[in-house]
């Protein structure tokens, strides 16, 4: 589960098709969100003008920030097996502006809050503290 990133195709020797690699997106651990949240707050930008950029404020976004949105990426990605740094590295060298910049978009709509929201009116809901409607007149 998770979204698929392709890197650069590695032509082999004697084989028809190249080797395409693929990187995998997932869900963060707590900490890896903790430290990407850092990181994109230290960017200074918002969602919406990340968006709105024309060409060229892609390309000094990309020079003045390119380091934190390889980072921020993989941090998304299981790295038990490799350093971060190592891994943001291999971003940045193997894989597309265009797929990074929609990793980059699409995982910045999926952090928030908004997934617990439901988790949080059904806890309320079943408060076990709170008087039931059978007990409100006693309340015992």
């Amino acid at each position: 589960m998770g979204v698929s990133l392709p890197l650069k195709d590695f032509k082999v020797p004697f084989r028809k098709s190249p080797l395409r690699m693929r990187l995998t997106m997932r869900r963060p651990t707590m900490a890896c969100q903790i430290r990407i949240a850092r990181t994109w707050l230290s960017v200074g930008m918002t969602l919406a003008e990340f968006e709105g950029l024309d060409y060229d404020g892609q390309m000094q976004f990309l020079a003045k920030h390119g380091k934190k949105l390889s980072r921020m990426i993989a941090l998304t990605m299981p790295h038990w097996w490799l350093p971060t740094c190592v891994l943001s590295w291999f971003i940045r060298h193997f894989m597309k502006w265009e797929y990074q910049k929609g990793a980059f978009e699409k995982f910045v709509t999926l952090i928030g809050t908004e997934s617990f929201t439901p988790i949080i009116r059904s806890a309320e809901i079943a408060n076990p503290m709170k008087l039931r409607l059978s007990r409100r007149e006693k309340g015992s």
